[in-house]
């Protein structure tokens, strides 16, 4: 109810802006938190233009795509300053483009910047079939790193264990399998993580961090139960775990400034998607009129499709 489809006007074209026809742009979590209120730029978010990282053609530019942190994207086109968009190369399809800002970038930073893992160390990680839990799994894989993925007990469990396999996860297991005995037969293959990757909080952050190597680092990015993220005294004391946060957005704001980065980070992710070793999530694709089924489908549990918005 608080959503409208509306017609507006197209923007007057400034000096540095470029006119772009969107193509196509996702519903994230972080697009739901921001109208929910729970994320910082819910203050100065206007109803009337929700939606971010997008990807669109350039009116005038000729080919290519470009895609970036951008509001108000869930609309037909729209004028933006040029230093906030980002070339995406044209031979990326255009689902892989539009998802490519928010989850494979996520992944790509948190496996890069917390610990330095080299090909046969293993991380583990919650909330494994999400847009970043998947794309977690393959950038993992290409760089010969060894995933544990923990997802919630639910009736087609066998289904989403075969796909999360074909992406090339090395475990899967449930919350619950976290706390049994078995959980030691993993670690006879691969090394205990040094890394663990938390979107949930609560119960599922504990039990995860439990088979963490001394050392280790715990990186929040999301807290899907709405639970704070208990530790318990012992793991700080004898096995010195370390606990860390990590938002894209505040990544890009850090590094407005380091082209350098930002264009090495979409080579990677992008090469990873030339050679097939990265894809787009399971995705709908919902034409922008139908915006209510698509937002009402993103936010029920066990979704294992993100919603694409076509523009």
């Amino acid at each position: 109810s608080l959503f409208r489809l509306k017609d507006l006007e197209v923007a007057e074209l400034g000096d540095s802006d470029v006119h772009v026809k969107m193509l196509a742009a996702p519903i994230n979590p972080a697009d739901i938190n921001m109208i929910q209120g729970n994320a910082p730029a819910a203050s100065s978010l206007h109803i009337d233009s929700c939606g971010m990282l997008p990807v669109g053609c350039l009116g005038g530019f000729g080919a290519g795509s470009w895609g970036g942190e951008v509001w108000g994207t869930w609309r037909t086109q729209g004028v933006f300053p040029e230093e906030m968009l980002l070339k995406v190369p044209s031979d990326i399809p255009v689902l892989c483009a539009a998802t490519l800002s928010v989850n494979p970038c996520t992944a790509y930073r948190m496996l890069a910047d917390f610990e330095t893992l080299a090909p046969g160390d293993s991380i583990i990680q919650n909330a494994a079939n999400s847009g970043v839990g998947q794309a977690v799994i393959q950038i993992a894989k290409a760089s010969g790193i060894k995933t544990i993925n923990v997802v919630r007990d639910r009736p087609d469990l066998p289904k989403l264990v075969e796909r999360l396999m074909a992406l090339g996860a090395d475990h899967v297991v449930t919350e619950e399998m976290l706390r049994k005995p078995e959980m030691k037969d993993i670690f006879k293959s691969i090394p205990k993580p040094r890394l663990a990757l938390n979107c949930v909080g609560g119960k599922s952050t504990t039990d995860m961090l439990r088979h963490l190597q001394p050392k280790g680092t715990v990186v929040t990015y999301g807290g899907m139960a709405k639970q704070p993220v208990v530790v318990p005294v012992s793991a700080f004391i004898f096995r010195d775990l370390r606990l860390r946060g990590f938002w894209m957005t505040q990544w890009r704001k850090d590094h407005a400034q380091d082209q350098e980065g930002l264009a090495s980070m979409m080579d990677a992710v992008c090469q990873l998607i030339r050679r097939g070793q990265l894809t787009a999530p399971a995705c709908t694709e919902v034409p922008l009129q139908d915006y209510k089924a698509a937002l009402e489908a993103s936010m029920k549990p066990f979704t294992s499709s993100k919603q694409i918005l076509l523009l």
